[in-house]
């Protein structure tokens, strides 16, 4: 299992295949990549800014691949996620899981982003054609985050 932030760009079919390499018992690997956009809420963005809290990130992001390996059944589990200046095209997030069944790997890969989407420490800040802005948290993230019942979440 590991949980990574980085300013680098990464090779996501490489991440891909180290889940299920020299591991015969992998049944399914579940991988998903997040690109920076060059548009949001109806606007171009020509880049962003992607500011974290070193140390309570990786920390947050831990918490959360633990929850998953409680819920499901995980050979492993790989996250990382960029930090820095972003441009339009670029991987700014991966999420690997490893199981022997289908189910769990899609379940937890599922629950890891919607996570990140919606409790991780980031600050987004998109570069516009009306001057640079804070990305807020969107009503949909939190929508599907209530799906996971988290303890401490409210009812």
């Amino acid at each position: 299992m590991a949980i990574v932030v980085q300013p680098d760009a990464f090779d996501p079919g490489a991440m891909l295949n180290r889940l299920h390499a020299a591991q015969l018992g992998v049944g399914a690997v579940v991988g998903f990549v997040g690109y920076v956009r060059d548009f949001n809420d109806g606007e171009e963005v020509a880049g962003m800014l992607l500011e974290h809290y070193p140390g309570m990130t990786e920390k947050a992001l831990q918490l959360i691949v633990d929850e998953a390996g409680e819920r499901w059944p995980l050979l492993n589990v790989e996250v990382l996620h960029r930090v820095g200046r972003l441009e339009p095209g670029e991987p700014i997030v991966f999420v690997g899981v490893s199981s022997a069944h289908r189910a769990a790997a899609f379940d937890a890969s599922h629950f890891i982003i919607d996570y990140l989407k919606t409790r991780a420490p980031f600050w987004k800040k998109e570069d516009t054609g009306a001057g640079p802005r804070w990305v807020d948290a969107r009503d949909q993230d939190g929508a599907e985050m209530a799906k996971w019942n988290l303890p401490g979440d409210p009812e």
